[in-house]
């Protein structure tokens, strides 16, 4: 089953595209087909339920969105792919950790079409790379695997929420895009957790193309 819809929305207010994914949630029937929704947003921090003030170190001119998905605090902007998947995982056959897997494993073949070797961390969410190596294809040993190491940077996250089980909220991917309010939070909930993107891994792209691939990766994974 791949018939769900790919939705290119621009660049799109937090707030309003958080209010849009309510209702499409809250209005949707058995029969209402799957959607995939991409965007970029103006600069926001937004907080997840689990959200402490504390990792909030300063917000400065940036708006604070407080939010229902899971996680603690995270940044968008311009030059971050957000896709929002929409989808019936009753209709689907799938629980809620398989969709976590099978976005993580989106974004690990998305960066790996681009030269990257992306990393997933036991109990923290998420796409990371070895910063020494951002292309290494060695395994993360079990002392590396933790957000603790600090050869690795997060480039991609994640947060979802379920409802009638249906998802919304989703993922984040840092294409090119200016990294300094990440120094004001601490991401995700972790104080010195690196954030980078595929610019300064040095991936030379666009959001147009890594959206292409992604999109398709989705298509794929989430079938």
């Amino acid at each position: 089953m791949n018939d769900f819809l790919l939705r290119d929305l621009g660049l799109v207010d937090y707030a309003a595209s958080y209010a849009a994914m309510q209702s499409f949630t809250a209005q949707r029937e058995a029969s209402t087909p799957d959607e995939v929704w991409f965007c970029q947003h103006p600069p926001v921090f937004t907080q997840g339920l689990a959200g402490k003030a504390e990792h909030l170190l300063l917000a400065g001119d940036i708006p604070v969105v407080q939010s229902n998905r899971g996680g603690q605090v995270t940044y968008h902007g311009p030059g971050q792919i957000v896709a929002y998947p929409l989808i019936n995982l009753q209709r689907r056959g799938y629980f809620v950790k398989e969709f976590v897997y099978k976005i993580e494993e989106s974004l690990i073949r998305t960066l790996a079409e681009f030269g990257l070797t992306g990393h997933r961390l036991r109990g923290a969410p998420g796409v990371y790379v070895r910063l020494s190596a951002p292309d290494s294809h060695a395994r993360l040993s079990d002392a590396e695997n933790s957000t603790a190491n600090p050869d690795l940077g997060k480039i991609a996250a994640l947060g979802i929420k379920v409802a009638r089980h249906c998802t919304y909220h989703g993922l984040a991917l840092n294409v090119a895009m200016d990294l300094r309010p990440y120094l004001s939070i601490n991401p995700c909930g972790y104080a010195g957790l690196r954030t980078v993107d595929m610019a300064s891994c040095g991936v030379q792209t666009d959001v147009a193309q890594v959206q292409s691939v992604l999109a398709a990766q989705l298509q794929r994974w989430l079938a």
